[in-house]
Parts: C-alpha cells; sequence; structure tokens
C-alpha cells in the first residue's frame, strides 16, 4: 500500500471525527442527538438523504454486479430510484407531519398502544442491522485491499468509527458526515465517468461494442436473464427495490431532521436528482470495470465483484485516484453505517425503553445513556455478522433489507395513514407477518443455501426456490394488517385511534413543534 493511500484514508478519518468533534457541542438533548434538532435545510437534508442511499451496496455492490453480470445488476439501481418517487408522493409529508424521532413514534401517533411500538421498533432493528452487514461486508474487504490487513481486523475498525460517530456526535455528526461523503462520492464518480467515457471515445455504442468481447456472458452482458433468468425473481427482486425505500428506518427519519412537511419534500426532490445523477454514473463504471480491469480480474480478487470500482480507478488514474476512491469508499461505508446504528439506538432507547419499559418517565440524559449502550450493542452484533458473512454481494445483503422493509413497514405505514377501519391489532400483526415471513423465506433461499460448498452461507439445497421472496411477503403483510384488523373489529371498536386528527395532522402539519435554534 503506498503511503499516498494510507494518508488519504487517515485524512478521511480526521475530517469525520473534527465533524464528530465539533458537532458533540451542539449535541445537548434527544432532540440534538435524534434529529439534529430539525435544523436541516433542504438541500443539506437531500445530499444527507443522498449520502444515506450512495452506500457500499450502490457504489460497490451495483458497480460489481453491474460488471459481472451486467444488464441484471442495473436492475438495483433503476428500482431504488424509482423508489424515492414513491416516497415522495405517499410517504415523506405524512411521516414529517406524524412523527417524531422514529418510526415508531409515527404509528403510535394513531394507536396509542406499546404492542405497536415495541413491533415497530423491532422490525427497525432487524432492517437496520440487515443492511449494516451489507456496509461491514463492503468496508471490510476494501480495507482489507487497501491496508493489506485481515477481514476481520478491518470490519472491527470500521465498526469502532462508527459507534464513536454516534456515541459523541448524534445525528448532528451522522447529518454532516453524510453530506460531506455525498459530495466526494458525486465527484470522485464523475471523474471517474469521465475517464472511462473518454476511453470510449464519448460513444455509448463504442462502450456496447467493447463489452461483448470482454465478458464470458458476450452480447449477453447488456441484457437481462444473465442472474435472474427465472421472471418471477426478477419481479420479486423490483419489488423489493421499489417498495422497500419508503419503508427503510435511516432514510424515513431523516424527514425529522427539517423543520416541515414543505421542507422535507423538497429534500426528497434534491436527493432524487442527485441519487439519479450517480446511478447513471455507476453504469458507466460498471462496463467500464468490465473492459478495463476485466471480468475474471474482478472475480479474482472479489466473487461478488466488490472491488471493481477500486480497480477501475487503479487501471485508469493510477495510484492517486485508487487511493482516492478507496479512501471515498470507505467514507461511503462510514457515514452510512453511522446513520443505521444511531436508528437502531434510537428504536431502543427511545421506543423500547423510553416509552414502554419506563413509560415516558426518563430524562433526556437517561435515555442518551441508553441510547449510547445501545450503540455499543449492535456495532457488536452486526459486526459478528459480518464476519460470516464476507462472500455475499453487498447489494444482495441490501436488497434484502429492502425487502423486509416493503413487506414489514410499508404496509401498516400506508394503512395508518389511509386506512380509516385500520387498528392496533392489524398494525401488529401486518408487521409481524411481513418481517417473519421475509427473514423464514430468506434463510430458506438461495442466498443461503447452495449445494456447493462455499457458494453461500450453508451448504444445501434451499427450500424456497427465489433468491428474493417480496413478491409474496409484501402481499403477506397486507394481509396480515388487514386480518387482523377484521377478525380483531368486533372485540377492538375503540383500537383504530382517531383517523381524522391522523388524516388532518399528515395533510397539514398542524400541532407539529418548530426546530431547536442552534
Amino acid at each position: 500500500m503506498s503511503v499516498l493511500s494510507i494518508l488519504l484514508f487517515v485524512g478521511i478519518i480526521v475530517l469525520t471525527l473534527l465533524i464528530t468533534y465539533f458537532s458533540s457541542k451542539k449535541t445537548k438533548s434527544t432532540s440534538d442527538f435524534y434529529t439534529a434538532g430539525g435544523g436541516l435545510t433542504a438541500t443539506q437534508n437531500g445530499l444527507a438523504v443522498a449520502g444515506d442511499f450512495m452506500s457500499a451496496a450502490s457504489f460497490l455492490g451495483i458497480t460489481g454486479a453491474i460488471s459481472l453480470i451486467g444488464f441484471d445488476g442495473f436492475y438495483m439501481s433503476i428500482g431504488n430510484l424509482l423508489g424515492f418517487l414513491f416516497l415522495l408522493y405517499l410517504i415523506a409529508e405524512p411521516m414529517r407531519n406524524l412523527g417524531k424521532y422514529t418510526l415508531a413514534d409515527m404509528m403510535t401517533s394513531r394507536f396509542k398502544s406499546n404492542k405497536v411500538r415495541g413491533t415497530a421498533a423491532a422490525s427497525t432493528l432487524v432492517i437496520s442491522i440487515f443492511y449494516m452487514i451489507a456496509q461491514l461486508v463492503g468496508g471490510g474487504g476494501l480495507i482489507s485491499l487497501m491496508l493489506g490487513i485481515e477481514y476481520w481486523l478491518a470490519v472491527v475498525i470500521v465498526g469502532v468509527l462508527m459507534t464513536v460517530y454516534v456515541i459523541f456526535g448524534g445525528m448532528t455528526a451522522t447529518s454532516w458526515v453524510q453530506i460531506t461523503k455525498a459530495i466526494l462520492l458525486l465527484g470522485g464518480s464523475f471523474v471517474l465517468t469521465f475517464l472511462v467515457f473518454s476511453k470510449f471515445d464519448f460513444s455509448i455504442i463504442q462502450m456496447f461494442e467493447q463489452i461483448k468481447s470482454a465478458s464470458p456472458f458476450g452480447e449477453e452482458l447488456a441484457n437481462p436473464g444473465n442472474k435472474y433468468s427465472n421472471g418471477l425473481d426478477m419481479l420479486s427482486l423490483n419489488i423489493a427495490l421499489v417498495l422497500g425505500v419508503a419503508g427503510l428506518p435511516h432514510l424515513l427519519i431523516r424527514f425529522f431532521t427539517v423543520k416541515d412537511a414543505v421542507t422535507a419534500r423538497k429534500s426528497v426532490v434534491y436527493s432524487t436528482w442527485f441519487i439519479g445523477a450517480f446511478f447513471l454514473m455507476v453504469v458507466f463504471l460498471g462496463f467500464g470495470a468490465t473492459v478495463f480491469v476485466g471480468w475474471d480480474e474482478i472475480m479474482a480478487a472479489n466473487p461478488a465483484g466488490n472491488l471493481a470500482a477500486p480497480m477501475l480507478a487503479l487501471a485508469l488514474g493510477g495510484d492517486f485516484l485508487f487511493a482516492f476512491i478507496s479512501a471515498v469508499a470507505f467514507a461511503t461505508i462510514l457515514a452510512v453505517v453511522s446513520a443505521l446504528v444511531l436508528t437502531s439506538a434510537s428504536a431502543f432507547a427511545h421506543d423500547i425503553y423510553g416509552q414502554i419499559i419506563k413509560k415516558g418517565n426518563i430524562t433526556e440524559k437517561q435515555q442518551m445513556k441508553v441510547a449510547r449502550i445501545s450503540s455499543i450493542t449492535v456495532a457488536i452484533a452486526s459486526i459478528l455478522l459480518a464476519l460470516v458473512a464476507q462472500n455475499l454481494n453487498v447489494a444482495f445483503l441490501s436488497v434484502l433489507a429492502l425487502g423486509i422493509a416493503a413487506s414489514a413497514n410499508l404496509p401498516v405505514m400506508l394503512c395508518t395513514i389511509y386506512w380509516k377501519k385500520f387498528n392496533a391489532t392489524g398494525a401488529v400483526t401486518g408487521m409481524l407477518v411481513g418481517l417473519i415471513s421475509s427473514v423464514i423465506l430468506v434463510l430458506l433461499s438461495p442466498n443461503v443455501w447452495n449445494p456447493e460448498p462455499g457458494a453461500a452461507i450453508l451448504t444445501g439445497d434451499p427450500l424456497f426456490p427465489l433468491a428474493n421472496p417480496t413478491i409474496f411477503t409484501v402481499p403477506l403483510g397486507f394481509l396480515g394488517a388487514y386480518l387482523g384488523t377484521v377478525l380483531s373489529a368486533n372485540k377492538q371498536k375503540a383500537d383504530t385511534g382517531d383517523f381524522e386528527e391522523v388524516l388532518f395532522k399528515s395533510n397539514t402539519g398542524f400541532g407539529i413543534s418548530a426546530p431547536e435554534e442552534h
């Protein structure tokens, strides 16, 4: 590893620690810790949302997937982008108007039920940990390659740093790390995309001509079906990508960092433009890696393709660009996992401990202490799981989290906002059915079981044929919400909450407190 690479890595760490240090001076209350006091502008939050979503899965995983399997890897980017439109029109405004700190706050704004709050918090923890594993796997592989250290040690380094950001800086530090990382990632991707496109004489036609001879798939690399030959599997993947975005807890809580619903909507518009530009560049990076790095070399470095982007930077820009892109990818991982740790900590400290165990009788000092302890616990659990999932594609791991989010959270959120007869039992049932069915079917899928030793986590024949079960689990989530409501309607007539009040607040924002001054 070159001295330049070490300096850039150290520079990223120092920069993020400085952000954390200055942010810690502003983090004096639970509102500061969980939502940065609601004081971010639309542009700032748009960059932070984009930073949340332009993760290791997006940069490393999707670039690698496109380089190895071509068009089928492109599904992962276009589906996510469409998901932001769904988020903009149906979720962003009601989420900001009904919630305070967490996803559970939004749901319990209608149902004053600890069962609903506890189930929503559990769902948040499971989704966040799944998504965090993806980032840690990508970060571990990258740092292991760059520093020449063992994978397990690299994962621990990332885990320790992300915990430091959350414990000391809270949402303010997390947001500004996200903003800084988003700017660096967009800039680095633009430079690398320009270099790739220039090698093709700025001709898309020439690019597609060259990739035909660079991959074992030949002409089929630019066609669908290289991985998802099963149409049902492909449809299920896209459902997870489009609907899952609207159920990701670490994205949803970003709407509490702005002052009102108008700013929340604007931030989604900004983030959609940023993410759209990024995913367009990722296509060039993926195909560029196939041609200029080589399909065999990408596979040899990492069977999942997670190192395709840094290897492309080395091939086209030498040691400096390689070091810069790797350092930016490292910052990407640190920023996203910090947001996930914060989301998990807030779900436990605010929802489970503060509201359920202590019944709201808890001081801000006590709640922040529990949040910091929770951050450490979540980080340790995620690190251990990431060590097991080393050989899985990080984009695939993120898709699993999206599928669970689409199945467990989205049906209940929509019913809470738009269905008058919906009740607390339906909310609990819907979340549990979506969550449990997703986890079980994922554990039985070909991504976990494979007859070939080393090809998946476990060796053996999968009991569930699809790589992604979302096409079944999203309807099951809605069905659980419906049946739970209908079957308990006679016993719990008063359990539907105040629908008119929720509908009014979700559309007007009446009663929402202003952000704190800083």
